[in-house]
């Protein structure tokens, strides 16, 4: 995607001509990602993952699920011994560690059990303090040895940062390939990929439910943008909004009993507010510009949205049902897709800077904001549950790929297709 083509697909989006978003640049299926971690934090643990015992004859390896993870996050670093092996058993010779500056030390077993399940058991151990840190233990299936290595990841680092870990969530995203779009759900890390929804015509704004079983979505199917909602554990799915007109950038409510939407119903591009068991639609904002991009502040008190109202699109506060508009972002000409962190802290969004499209995070206290990116084509950030980390679609070396990034923009990992691109990333809430 070159500056012209991303501007037009930004420019596309806001306008509510999603169809011409989607046909702009093909897209290819994608399952699988290769992480590459990139960049330098200002304070990270330094931690040695031992190869756990038993897991070369597992289908996973428990260890390095977690060691990437864990580099992923930004808050770790990872301390190599070659050829090191060790159990949750062995007793470990501090000094050894010590010398290599590892602050930390995860050790375990993968154990297969006559059923077929994998016992697996892990310490953990400060080195600097030559004490044990916890214990874990959890029976899985051989299917769910992934999973298990991610909740452990999760795990150590609660254990060691005081905060609660996003490895176990997932991502949606969307690929297209042989002219079928698909609606796919992985891991965190990108994979494990399962295809949710395939279609002809495009498919296009994930957004999940704060439970994370259901997504709600934008499909052409019917040759219009009309939003439907997909329970995930089931495949069955409903349409949700298919008034007069467009129906785009569907949002939940932090509750999960309603939509914020744009809808052209009743002329132009206004929000409303669609309480999901009934479908009734109630208008949120009154401008005779085009409002687009809702999203809840997470106490459900406001929302945040795009809008031309002023001549070029930013981002804009109202109270969730309707009243005052306040203007958010005045650096720059072009302010789209903003996203509130969990925790309520920070807005991300992404602003056009000299004909580069670049994701910014701005304090919401401070009002402070920063661009966090070297790319120049950024799409649609979506935050981590724990508000610690940001997924982002990008191009790199002319190829569209997913990345996450710290908030500061330190660490960045690239989760990019070996044979293809990705587009139009959610992150999904704890499981």
């Amino acid at each position: 995607m070159n500056h012209s083509s991303n501007f037009l697909t930004t420019f596309n989006r806001l306008l509510g001509l999603l169809i011409a978003m989607c046909c702009l640049t093909p897209l290819f299926a994608l399952a699988q990602f290769k992480v590459d971690v990139s960049g330098v934090g200002m304070t990270q643990v330094p931690i040695t993952v031992a190869t756990f015992k038993g897991e070369e004859s597992a289908p996973q390896k428990t260890s390095a699920i977690v060691l990437a993870d864990l580099e992923r996050s930004g808050q770790f670093r990872s301390v190599l011994m070659s050829g090191l092996t060790m159990d949750e058993l062995s007793r470990p010779d501090f000094q050894q560690f010590r010398q290599k500056s590892a602050d930390a030390l995860l050790t375990g077993s993968a154990t297969r059990l006559a059923d077929g399940r994998y016992e697996i058991r892990a310490k953990l151990w400060d080195v600097v303090a030559g004490q044990e840190r916890g214990d874990y233990r959890e029976t899985v299936a051989a299917a769910d040895l992934r999973l298990s290595g991610h909740r452990l990841a999760d795990w150590v680092y609660e254990k060691l940062t005081g905060d609660k870990g996003v490895f176990a969530t997932r991502i949606a995203y969307i690929t297209k390939t042989a002219g079928k779009y698909s609606l796919w759900i992985a891991d965190s890390d990108g994979e494990n990929a399962q295809s949710a929804l395939t279609s002809s015509e495009p498919i296009i704004s994930p957004a999940w439910s704060p439970k994370g079983n259901q997504l709600a979505y934008v499909s052409f199917e019917s040759r219009k943008p009309v939003i439907y909602v997909h329970e995930l554990a089931t495949g069955k799915r409903r349409v949700m909004a298919n008034f007069r007109g467009s129906n785009s950038a569907p949002a939940w409510a932090p509750d999960g009993r309603s939509l914020l939407a744009t809808l052209s119903r009743d002329g132009g591009s206004q929000l409303y507010q669609i309480d999901v068991a009934s479908g009734e639609a109630k208008r949120i904002t009154q401008s005779p510009g085009i409002d687009t991009e809702p999203t809840y502040t997470p106490d459900g008190s406001a929302i945040y949205f795009v809008s031309d109202r002023g001549g070029s699109p930013q981002i804009y506060r109202t109270p969730a049902m309707g009243g005052p508009v306040e203007r958010v972002t005045f650096g720059g000409s072009y302010n789209i897709s903003p996203a509130l962190s969990p925790d309520g802290r920070w807005l991300t969004y992404v602003s056009r800077v000299g004909g580069q499209f670049k994701v910014q995070v701005l304090n919401l206290s401070s009002g402070q904001a920063n661009a966090i990116t070297d790319t120049t084509a950024d799409e649609r950030p979506s935050f981590a549950p724990n508000s610690k980390l940001i997924v982002f679609a990008t191009v790199l070396q002319g190829r569209e790929a997913l990345m996450t990034t710290t908030l500061d923009g330190k660490i960045k990992a690239k989760l990019s297709g070996q044979s293809g691109d990705i587009r139009e990333p959610a992150w999904g809430p704890y499981r």
